[in-house]
């Protein structure tokens, strides 16, 4: 089912005001989309690194030029998330930055294929160091990302969008984004994640969160800050993060479908093999 801009933002307003945290998800594979709206998600997130992650290897995969990013999430939306989800919006994470595509007839094609909305990923907010300088110097950097929302926006398509910094906060609600993801990184732990050596701790991912909802608010004071990524993995460490800055939900994508996924295969496993054949 297609929703609008405005039934999206209703939606999670509802969340809201009802004081329940706005949950969104990335699925790799219908059968995760199937599930997760079972499970209640409010948004659905289709990344080409889902595709990457759910065959085992890590999300950093689809920032690679491993694949063309936008034809494979329209692939996996078209043959395998949407015709699974009856009641979910599903959006989906387009690379803003692809020089070889017109963004407008992309995001037409988009939502002719039944997404409510839009994320900008791949991003080349994950990159840092001397790569992003020479992707910005070469007009390849964040702002393409901003413009792709702005031109989503003026499409009438629901944006969800990932933030590093409280200057991307600004321009990306200054752009209409709906709804700003503060990410602090790759995600922590199971067999591809990142590790705890070099991660932000919760404590530091408050003060970032915060930092990003205080500049999105600044540009709009209505604007819905989530957060994702990092150390905040588990349940648990969502709340914790919620219960301490602005934002008033969370977006997983290893977290909601790699690390469950990965424990319950291991311990279904282990049980089979522990049975007795006499």
């Amino acid at each position: 089912m297609v929703f609008t801009r405005d039934q999206v933002v209703d939606r999670l307003r509802e969340q809201i005001t009802a004081q329940r945290p706005i949950v969104g998800a990335g699925a790799g594979t219908g059968l995760s989309a199937k599930f997760i709206e079972r499970g209640g998600a409010d948004l659905i997130i289709v990344y080409n690194s889902g595709r990457f992650r759910m065959a085992g290897h890590s999300s950093m995969c689809g920032l690679l030029p491993l694949g063309d990013a936008n034809a494979i999430v329209l692939e996996m939306g078209e043959r395998e998330v949407l015709p699974v989800v009856s009641k979910t919006p599903v959006v989906a994470g387009v690379n803003g930055v692809d020089p070889t595509r017109d963004m407008g007839r992309l995001l037409n094609s988009v939502a002719a294929a039944g997404f409510s909305g839009v994320n900008n990923f791949p991003t080349v907010g994950l990159f840092d160091g001397r790569i992003r300088k020479e992707l910005e110097a070469s007009g390849l950097g964040f702002q393409r990302e901003v413009e792709m929302i702005r031109t989503a926006h003026q499409l009438g398509l629901f944006t969800i969008v990932y933030v590093f910094t409280p200057d991307e906060a600004a321009a990306m609600t200054e752009a209409g984004a709906d709804v700003v993801i503060a990410h602090m990184g790759l995600t922590v732990g199971g067999s591809v994640g990142m590790s705890t050596v070099g991660a932000f701790s919760l404590d530091d991912s408050c003060q970032r969160v915060d930092a990003i909802a205080a500049s999105a608010h600044g540009v709009r004071d209505d604007a819905i800050v989530v957060c994702h990524g990092g150390p905040i993995a588990e349940p648990a460490d969502a709340e914790y993060v919620m219960k301490r800055t602005r934002a008033v939900g969370f977006v997983g994508a290893s977290s909601m479908e790699r690390l469950p996924v990965e424990q319950a295969l291991i311990d279904v496993t282990a049980a089979f093999k522990a049975t007795a054949v006499a």
